[in-house]
């Protein structure tokens, strides 16, 4: 008679986790800066997700106004349309002015964009 092989059970967190790594994907998010609209686009799993509209003076970027599509709720991509933005607009020697709510909030709790910030750390 042969013995039967007997394996230690594998403790439930550990195959869960196992089994989220190999079949996990992340969906993508993308942010593009669309000059011919004055926005940034942001993409999930590319389809248009929303958007933050903005008006350019000078070396200054005023952000206006910012919608994310229903549809898209509770992703985060208002979060990933702000900091992909506000990045782009550093990255291109610009300062930042918000005179939209969203990102006039995201700004509030990312002080690390104070220093390109009118009002804050760029005088009026």
């Amino acid at each position: 008679m042969i013995a039967p092989i007997i394996s230690a059970p594998v403790p439930v967190w550990e195959e869960r986790q196992r089994m989220s790594e190999a079949t996990a994907v992340e969906p993508e998010r993308r942010v593009v800066r669309n000059a011919e609209k004055s926005r940034y686009d942001v993409f999930f799993d590319g389809e248009l997700a929303g958007f933050t509209e903005y008006i350019e003076r000078d070396d200054d970027t005023d952000f206006i106004h910012t919608e994310i599509d229903e549809a898209f709720a509770g992703k985060g991509l208002g979060g990933v349309l702000a900091k992909g933005a506000l990045e782009d607009v550093i990255a291109r020697g610009r300062t930042i002015t918000a005179h939209c709510p969203f990102i006039r909030g995201y700004l509030g709790k990312h002080p690390e964009y104070d220093a390109h910030v009118t009002g804050k750390g760029v005088a009026s």
